[in-house]
Order: C-alpha cells, then sequence, then structure tokens
C-alpha cells in the first residue's frame, strides 16, 4: 500500500510537492497531473502575466498550478466539468481572480484568434488532438510565436507496428490506446503542418512507474475514504495490473512542445 506521503517527491518534482495530496486525489482523473505538469514545462517557457488556455482541464488542478507557480493568467477550459464546479476549486485555492472556468469542446472553442501566449493540455489530448485537422485548427488561438505543450498517454511503439493492442492494455482500456501514440509520431504529425517548430517530443522518463504510484495512492486513499464503490475499486486494480503487467515495455507519456511560426 502506498502512503500519501510516498507522494511528495521533492527530488524529482519540487513544485508539485508544495501541494497536499489529499486535495490533488480529491480532484483525480487520471495519473497525477501535476508530476505531468510540472515536468511538461521544463520545456516551455511560462512567464508570469502570460494568457494560458489549458484545454482540459479537468476539476481544476493543473489551472491552479498555472496560475500559482508561474503567474499564468489561466482559461480553464472542459467539456465535462461544469464551469461552477471548478470556479470553486479555483476560488478555495486563491486563484479564482486569476483563472477563469468555461465548458467547451474542444473542436468549437470558444475564443478569438491569437488569443492565447500558450496552449497547455495534460492527460487529455488523446481524446480529440490525433486528428490531421486538429493541429491547424488549433494553432489559430495562438498568437505567434506562441507556445503549445500536451502531455498525453504515449506508447514506445505504435500500435500499428505492433500489429494489434498489447493484451493487458487492451483489456483495460480497449480501443482508446490507438491514440496512445509514440513522441516522434507527435513529432511528425505537428511537424509536417509546416505551422509550429516542435521544440521537444520525448518520452517521460519512468512514467509507468509515476502512474503506477499514484493508482496505487488513489485506490487506498478513496479505500479509506469510503469514497469508493466495487466499480472504482475494480477499475482501480485493473489499471494497477496493467501497469505491473507493463513496467515500462509499452506504456509511457509522450510530453510535446512547439512553437507557433
Amino acid at each position: 500500500m502506498t502512503d500519501l506521503s510516498d507522494l511528495v517527491r521533492p527530488d524529482r518534482y519540487p513544485r508539485s510537492s508544495r501541494y497536499d495530496p489529499g486535495w490533488l486525489l480529491d480532484l483525480d482523473m487520471g495519473p497525477n497531473p501535476l508530476w505531468l505538469l510540472e515536468d511538461l514545462a521544463r520545456d516551455l517557457e511560462l512567464r508570469p502575466g502570460m494568457r494560458v488556455l489549458d484545454l482540459g482541464s479537468g476539476k481544476g488542478a493543473t489551472s491552479v498550478f498555472l496560475a500559482r507557480e508561474y503567474g499564468a493568467e489561466v482559461v480553464a477550459a472542459d467539456w465535462w466539468i461544469a464551469p461552477e464546479e471548478a470556479a470553486a476549486v479555483f476560488a478555495e485555492a486563491g486563484v479564482g481572480d486569476r483563472v477563469t472556468a468555461v465548458r467547451a469542446e474542444a473542436h468549437a472553442l470558444p475564443f478569438e484568434e491569437a488569443d492565447f501566449d500558450a496552449v497547455v493540455s495534460v492527460d487529455a489530448f488523446e481524446y480529440f488532438g490525433t486528428a490531421d485537422g486538429y493541429l491547424p485548427y488549433l494553432v489559430r488561438f495562438l498568437r505567434p510565436g506562441g507556445q503549445l505543450g500536451v502531455a498525453t498517454p504515449a506508447m514506445t511503439r505504435e500500435v500499428r507496428e505492433l500489429g494489434a493492442i498489447p493484451p493487458h492494455i487492451r483489456d483495460v482500456v480497449g480501443w482508446e490506446a490507438m491514440a496512445w501514440h509514440t513522441a516522434e509520431w507527435w513529432r511528425f504529425q505537428w511537424a509536417t503542418t509546416e505551422l509550429v517548430d516542435v521544440t521537444s517530443a520525448r518520452l517521460q522518463p519512468g512514467a509507468w512507474r509515476d502512474w503506477l504510484l499514484w493508482a496505487r495512492a488513489g485506490a487506498a486513499y478513496r479505500v479509506d475514504a469510503r469514497s469508493t464503490d466495487d466499480a472504482s475499486t475494480d477499475a482501480d486494480r485493473a489499471v494497477i495490473d496493467m501497469l505491473h503487467a507493463d513496467r515500462g515495455e509499452y506504456l509511457s507519456f509522450a510530453l510535446v512542445t512547439a512553437r507557433r511560426r
């Protein structure tokens, strides 16, 4: 069993370690979003006062992080989480004056062209950003020289190259793994448009270990808080078993950044 203190890791994630793991687990929607964002941000140049779109912001943890850690003015856009729910998180975190919550579908964004200095998407882009035409659509909302940063579940080899989704992954996530591409796939996909210069495309070192640590902690936390049902418990166990079986052979996270030309 993983203790919540194991999630405080100043050696690897000094900024994220300032945040209460319990607070973050209450906002849980997948692998630790602050670890992913902190690592991704090393390849970005985020400065105070920048206008940043947090695309697929979920319950708001990444938007809080962007506002607090980098002084950004954030628009938190999500389709599934009600804006008032996210706004309550921002107000409680003391960033309600710097983060605006909006409900937006990723293919119908309600913004002006060249509206943002940066677009960041953590553990969401795989649901809407793999189509050939999506980057040309999204880049319109970036100012010239604006930055794009994505952290997304990845495979170490393309499923098409493997010939099938590995069974231990297929049994848990099914066809969704078809959208879990390699970092080099993303580099080629973006660079070929000639709309952006790809500044980095890499697999996160030890991503599966981070994911496993977080999954174990989340499962234990939900059981201790009696906030889980049998279906949730089964889902937690399935993810943990998947990561144990994989041990980094296929599963990772891709961290990809670019600038609009």
